[in-house]
């Protein structure tokens, strides 16, 4: 059936107006203001699922039961569960505001592109599948086509980012994420790797000044983690001095890199404590948490409980130190949304049951910046 297209992106004026609607119904922080908008401390992610009408069904009560629960910020990528994921969440958003329960400007919504998604499931013949639908139209070079997956090539990224909005039915999306990028570093070297990266931001600068998004970013799994001199480490340092000569090609007063996404939890806690990054005219090394409040980035972190393994796995002394929450998911969560330095943490929610649980963690502060602290050293 088709849908209308949502037209807007969150404002400071709709977040603010999400948070007071919840005011008294969860913590007083809760909701972490970012330039400008107000955004919630645990987001839904739709990483997780498969191809079918079922888990569609699911994750759209998934996303009506979180937004409900006092969560604006939704995640997702083309390529999670062959673009339905996306699509869920535009018919998720569309029914909530067609029923007066959401307005457009409320909700945050990002989404990545550079892996090639498929359509809708599995194809028989995956390569043919590449060469009929990108290869052929001119869309791709398939020397552009790097761990026979990624591809973050102008033409390719704004292919995919017309798909997203189509999928999504949002004229605009609050934040698009070039996926996974570090693909492509270890499979060209660091000069083509900042060439290609510089190529791709220009396009969507171009895409931010034409209204399609307001902000562009990374979304990394290794590459903010890895320690320098690793060939996949990314430096947010390049990247941004790539983002300023990608303004510059656009004619943008400014460039519209403002946000980062990388692991972060009690198994992964690189982002908090390994110091990865140079500080930008300073030349110190510090964590990449650090690194991105100095450059004015939002962060939202993910796999906040691993992809559900982590909390089984946490250490009862770990987690009796860990204030709030009624379940080791919750400890989980808590961790990973109390890091100094980070927005939101993300969180897989495919069921109205699992969003129910996990945002019951809402109504509980946050920990202490000296109560996180006391729960892991930083690395020299």
């Amino acid at each position: 059936m088709l849908r209308l297209m949502l037209s807007g992106s969150a404002t400071p004026a709709g977040t603010a107006g999400c948070m007071s609607r919840f005011t008294g119904s969860v913590s007083g922080d809760h909701f972490t203001q970012h330039g400008g908008l107000w955004l919630s401390s645990i987001g839904l992610g739709t990483y997780l699922g498969e191809p079918t009408e079922e888990d569609d069904a699911a994750y759209e009560a998934a996303i009506r039961a979180a937004v409900g629960s006092g969560c604006n910020v939704i995640d997702t990528a083309i390529n999670y569960r062959f673009q339905r994921s996306e699509r869920c969440i535009g018919k998720a958003l569309g029914d909530l505001v067609a029923a007066g329960d959401l307005r457009r400007s409320e909700i945050v919504v990002a989404t990545k592109g550079g892996f090639i998604p498929f359509d809708g499931g599995y194809p028989s013949d995956p390569g043919a599948w590449v060469v009929d639908n990108l290869v052929l139209p001119g869309v791709i070079e398939v020397d552009e086509i790097v761990a026979e997956c990624h591809c973050m090539s102008p033409a390719y990224i704004d292919l995919q980012l017309e798909t997203s909005l189509k999928n999504l039915s949002l004229e605009r999306v609050d934040i698009y994420y070039l996926h996974n990028p570090e693909t492509q570093l270890a499979a060209t070297g660091r000069e083509e790797f900042l060439r290609r990266l510089t190529a791709a931001f220009t396009l969507l600068e171009r895409k931010a000044a034409a209204g399609k998004l307001t902000l562009y970013g990374t979304a990394t799994w290794d590459g903010f983690r890895r320690a320098p001199g690793s060939p996949d480490h990314l430096e947010l340092a390049e990247i941004l001095e790539a983002a300023e000569s990608a303004a510059e090609a656009a004619g943008s007063a400014r460039h519209h890199f403002g946000a980062i996404q990388l692991p972060l939890n009690l198994a992964m806690p690189e982002a908090l404590i390994a110091p990865t990054q140079r500080i930008r005219g300073g030349g110190r090394r510090a964590p990449l948490l650090e690194a991105a409040h100095e450059a004015g980035l939002l962060v939202m972190g993910s796999a906040s409980i691993l992809q559900g393994h982590l909390p089984p796995r946490i250490p009862a002394e770990i987690a009796k130190r860990i204030p709030g929450g009624s379940s080791a998911v919750h400890k989980a969560i808590q961790w990973a949304r109390s890091a100094p330095g980070l927005c939101t943490a993300l969180v897989g929610m495919k069921s109205a049951e699992h969003a129910l649980e996990n945002m019951a963690l809402a109504t509980d502060p946050r920990m202490s910046p000296d109560q996180h602290a006391a729960l892991i050293s930083r690395r020299d």
